[in-house]
């Protein structure tokens, strides 16, 4: 099958599929953030360790980690190797292509082999390839396979727009009405799928945003990295539906572990080299 078929295959589930790298350092650390969608992260033969940031308990070894939908902030450390293919899937996407509803996965980070034991050799599969294209044809038919296994359910329509009307909205009530649902029952369909509250859903869809828009504002500020002054961060917050700039740093310690400055002196994209998908021609460093 064509790549341009493929993709548009997997388009109703697959938000995004990029390449990572962590670094040319032995250790490569992640900090995973709280987002709207179920995120895959498939190291080039190396395991992670996974740990969340404000929770007690030892770090967990992961071949592959699938993280369903959470409110707070993980850090993945990769040792040796230190790229791989990162994914992100619609919330209806873990269902489809995984076999399981995100409410499965909500508020953990599992193995990939646990999850889906057909991709369990990904990271072996991964490092064999000598080329991103390789990989990412490699992941998109694994992803395939498990299209035509688990496939579209007949309710994923009425949950499609109960997302949509939840993401462009403010208030769980008001998503409600223009569905014609009431709020209790929105809130049932919601939380059974998905593992998280109407509430919880849009909150989560604010701080993705937020991200977002502090991102950009980052890479285009022409200053250092991490350097956005008091107007840029309340700018940020009033779009992004913050009561102001203190309510928005609160959400973000809250949500992510650290404020959004610190965040982008260490992650934001501005702090990141090249991609590797952005290398020249030819094979690239996570080959071998």
């Amino acid at each position: 099958m064509a790549a341009d078929q493929m993709s548009a295959a997997l388009a109703p589930y697959l938000a995004t599929m990029d390449a990572y790298d962590l670094g040319p350092g032995p250790v490569g650390v992640h900090r995973g953030l709280p987002s709207s969608t179920v995120s895959i992260t498939i190291p080039a033969g190396d395991a992670f360790e996974v740990e969340w940031v404000d929770r007690s308990g030892s770090p967990t070894r992961l071949h592959g980690v699938v993280a369903g939908l959470h409110l707070d902030a993980a850090e993945l450390r990769q040792v040796g190797c230190t790229r791989g293919v990162y994914l992100t899937l619609s919330p209806l996407g873990a269902s489809a292509l995984l076999g399981l509803p995100a409410s499965a996965l909500a508020g953990h980070a599992v193995d990939l082999a646990d999850v889906a034991p057909a991709l369990a050799d990904l990271p072996e599969r991964l490092a064999a390839c000598r080329t991103w294209p390789q990989r990412r044809a490699l992941v998109e038919r694994s992803l395939l396979t498990g299209l035509s296994r688990h496939g579209e359910h007949a309710d994923h329509r009425e949950l499609r727009a109960a997302l949509a009307a939840l993401s462009g909205t403010t208030r769980v009530q008001e998503a409600a009405r223009l569905l014609g649902y009431s709020r209790r029952r929105l809130s049932t369909a919601v939380r059974n799928e998905f593992g998280v509250t109407p509430k919880e859903y849009q909150r989560l869809v604010r701080f993705e945003t937020a991200r977002g828009r502090l991102a950009a504002t980052d890479a285009g500020g022409g200053g250092r990295v991490g350097e956005i002054g008091a107007d840029g961060l309340a700018a940020v917050a009033a779009a992004s539906g913050f009561a102001d700039q203190a309510h928005f740093t609160r959400e973000w310690r809250a949500m992510a572990g650290c404020t959004p400055t610190e965040w982008l002196r260490t992650e934001g994209p501005a702090a990141q080299g090249p991609s590797p998908d952005e290398q020249p021609p030819g094979e690239d460093r996570a080959s071998g």
